[in-house]
């Protein structure tokens, strides 16, 4: 049932858990800013620029998907798996994925937006 590109498949699987990511970052801004930290700001600038570095990834794999006719939706989710449907150029591949496998998948992202946003900050000081 691989009648997806791999290119088109990985652009979409990328766009949908940079989408959960941005989900993450913008619950733990609103956990800190709302929270009891004593110095708030450090941590919301960084979340703040990795949400910049999240959200610019994510519009470019956007464009890429539109001019592709790529398209993602969550199809069922279960206690242990969530279902997606994958969808280019009249094809439609579903893939199940391990909810804590989502969960890595997502936390590898973050790790990847830290890292580009402390290198802007380098940059800037």
């Amino acid at each position: 049932m691989a009648h997806l590109k791999e290119k088109q498949l990985d652009k979409a699987s990328r766009y949908l858990f940079l989408t959960m990511a941005i989900t993450v970052i913008k619950q733990d801004r609103r956990h800190i800013a709302n929270g009891a930290h004593k110095i708030k700001e450090p941590y919301l600038e960084l979340l703040g620029k990795m949400e910049v570095c999240a959200r610019e990834e994510r519009k470019r794999l956007r464009s890429f998907m539109d001019t592709h006719q790529v398209y993602v939706i969550e199809t069922s989710r279960h206690e242990a798996f969530t279902t997606f449907s994958f969808m280019a150029a009249g094809y439609e591949e579903k893939r199940n994925y391990f909810n804590p496998a989502i969960r890595r998948k997502v936390e590898f992202i973050l790790w990847e937006l830290m890292e580009k946003a402390l290198k802007q900050k380098n940059v800037s000081q």
